[in-house]
């Protein structure tokens, strides 16, 4: 039941952030919203989640937090699996190659994150596993 109500909120966010381009589930915290569209390791279907992020330079940073739960977010998976997805942005879709921060990037990533969306912090005391901090590398340079 948890799964389904899960399932249909994601869609409904999806849909409202798609018909206004951000403007209805643009934020999250204090964070900017984006589309980030996967393709599923096992079904070989896309998949679209909505996701807080935060911006490097050009980059686009994501975090598999899945709010603190002892596994990996789907999402997360399907990129170590393939690292080519599309985002939207607002109204923009561009496409990205995803890549796992390594640990010093990590930290200054995470860094940025807490101080941005402090609640953040209570995901990775509520599990075990390093939550993973995902850069997202858009293919075309000029987004």
């Amino acid at each position: 039941m948890f799964n389904a109500m899960l399932k249909a909120m994601v869609s409904m966010s999806v849909f409202f952030y798609r018909l206004t381009g951000g403007a209805i589930g643009g934020s999250m915290q204090s964070l900017s919203v984006l589309l980030l569209t996967t393709t599923g390791r096992k079904s070989g279907k896309t998949r679209t989640v909505p996701l807080g992020c935060l911006r490097d330079g050009s980059d686009y940073v994501i975090i598999a937090s899945y709010a603190g739960l002892p596994q990996h977010p789907a999402w997360y998976l399907n990129l170590k699996s393939n690292p080519q997805a599309i985002i939207q942005v607002k109204r923009q879709r561009i496409q990205v190659r995803a890549e796992t921060a390594n640990p010093e990037k990590r930290s200054e990533l995470w860094a940025r994150l807490i101080e941005a969306a402090p609640g953040y912090a209570n995901y990775q005391k509520r599990t075990s596993r390093e939550i993973p901090v995902v850069i997202l590398h858009p293919l075309d340079e000029k987004a």
